[in-house]
């Protein structure tokens, strides 16, 4: 029978043993996965093994010629917009802790429609709308009702909010919305509870499962991940990528894609569990676009502008630009973000990479009719 839920589908994993799998991958066997069509669960997991990034540049390539055949030349710009960092968790490796000492803000709907004509100004027409996890200065009504300032503005809105009810993502449809983006973080349960002590957000199977309550309440783009660096990388790209294959296969009218942030340093001043190096970050790409060819993959500011350059060539298929990561940050500049960004380039300058080469940026691919 197919799996319930994820939180279900997951535990056939559960005597995995990553370390032994990696130690008996070899080259013949990297090589037998790239000329295959299509490659199971398993051939990914291979992808990610140690040994696998002997075979990076042909793994490259057939992320590059896999990712024009599906999406052509074309990369999908937008921006975030914080309108709240008020915060009820205390994540140990996040700069909106609860306990962090920060200048918080709360946005009106007068201040987040001015945010909204400045970022309109740049002719982008996807915002994603974030804020931090706090019932009491977002709740729900008040994420909504700012959805419905931001669609004046906008063609396609999305969230990166706390994890709602099936209920609620309905409501949200309702508003406008069309796409949420969930971080798991850390898949990696016990882990994940030492990361998160307190909150709402420390409810793992509950957060686990707020893609797929948004994908049954029907919004048209759903975006998993995890933060690269709170556990052993790998294992958290192989249940990343499980996650995504899940979704796309039981819900196969919402477009299902990822992102692959790393670790920055914020003011909570965590140390990561686990160094993503630059090569590391390129594996998991190349080998996340050969085993979902048809997902879109997506690449924020935590990277600088020289790696963003170079990943857009071997998979990405939407990155963000003219990025601030603190609420009014589009207005009154950057004061207390959830974390350092590494790529400052405006809107402007990250079209004019793109034209450079040999991508046609996209500002619009979406109207939601409502």
């Amino acid at each position: 029978m197919p799996a319930k839920s994820y939180l279900e589908e997951k535990q056939q994993y559960n005597g995995l043993d990553f370390a032994d799998f990696f130690k008996k991958v070899t080259d013949d066997d990297i090589l037998r996965v790239l000329v295959k069509d299509k490659i199971t669960r398993m051939d990914f997991l291979k992808l990610l093994s140690p040994i696998a990034q002997k075979h990076l540049e042909e793994m490259a390539q057939r992320s590059r010629r896999d990712t024009i055949r599906n999406f052509g030349y074309t990369m999908q710009l937008f921006t975030p917009m914080y309108i709240a960092d008020y915060c009820d968790n205390f994540c140990v490796y996040c700069g909106f802790n609860h306990n962090n000492n920060i200048n918080r803000r709360c946005l009106t709907m007068d201040e987040i429609a001015k945010e909204a004509e400045n970022i309109a100004q740049t002719g982008l027409k996807n915002i994603l709308v974030l804020t931090g996890e706090s019932i009491k200065y977002s709740p729900v009504d008040y994420i909504l009702e700012a959805v419905k300032v931001l669609r004046k503005y906008f063609d396609s809105v999305s969230i990166e909010v706390y994890s709602f009810s099936q209920e609620d993502y309905v409501r949200a449809v309702e508003a406008g919305v069309d796409g949420m983006t969930m971080f798991q973080e850390c898949y990696n349960k016990d882990i994940y509870r030492t990361l998160h002590p307190g909150g709402p957000k420390a409810n793992y199977e509950y957060r686990l499962d707020a893609p797929e309550r948004a994908c049954k309440a029907g919004l048209r783009n759903v975006n998993v991940g995890a933060l690269l660096g709170l556990n052993e990388w790998r294992e958290e790209a192989f249940f990343t990528g499980v996650h995504a294959d899940y979704l796309q296969h039981k819900y196969k009218d919402v477009e299902i894609a990822v992102s692959t942030p790393r670790m920055r340093p914020c003011s909570a001043g965590y140390a990561p569990r686990s160094i993503v190096e630059d090569i590391d970050l390129v594996q998991y790409i190349t080998a996340l676009r050969i085993f979902l060819p048809r997902a879109g993959l997506t690449l924020s500011t935590r990277e600088r502008p020289q790696m963003r350059d170079h990943l857009v060539k071997m998979g990405i298929t939407k990155i963000s630009g003219g990025v601030t990561v603190a609420a009014g940050g589009h207005t009154k500049g950057d004061d207390d973000g959830q974390f350092e960004i590494s790529d400052p380039r405006s809107v402007a300058q990250m079209a004019q990479m793109l034209y450079a080469e040999g991508y046609q940026p996209v500002y619009k691919d979406w109207q939601t009719l409502i």
